[in-house]
């Protein structure tokens, strides 16, 4: 067993793609290590973005949150990346659950890779990329914290 294995919460995991417009959002068991996408937030205002988050974490009890880290192609940290960081914090204050960040560099131009080669057109493409790109941050998290054996 890998120390991340050691520390890492088993069950259920949420995810998010964090945007100040729009937050996807995807979910997973570590038992299983297959990610879903769930559904995009679109609520603008703080109290309607966190009320919809609340209905998640009670409809899925998790064990875990997992938010996706944005920076720049070199890896250093930029405005949305402490945004994402703030948001982080307010979900662990909120729903007192473990939080931890991925890498999001790519994922969501690769969700838009993946709903293009599925034959999702254009204009259906906008209304869930930032699910599908919460699904690639939490299979990359599933994916490197193993299942258990």
């Amino acid at each position: 067993m890998t120390d991340a294995e050691r520390t890492t919460p088993r069950g259920t995991v949420l995810a998010f793609d964090f945007g100040e417009k729009r937050i996807g959002t995807a979910i997973g068991e570590t038992a299983i290590g297959i990610a879903h996408p769930l559904t995009t937030i679109h609520a603008a205002d703080k109290q309607r973005r966190y009320a919809a988050i609340e209905a998640m974490v009670r409809e899925w009890q998790p064990a875990l949150l997992v938010v996706g880290l944005p920076a720049h192609m070199d890896g250093t940290e930029h405005e949305m990346s402490r945004l994402a960081r703030k948001f982080a914090g307010e979900l662990a204050r909120r729903f007192n659950l473990p939080v931890t960040f991925i890498d999001e560099r790519l994922t969501s131009a690769a969700a838009e890779s993946s709903l293009g080669e599925s034959g999702v057109n254009s204009h259906k493409r906008k209304a869930v990329v930032d699910s599908v790109a919460a699904q690639h941050i939490l299979q990359d998290f599933l994916d490197r914290n193993g299942r258990p054996s």
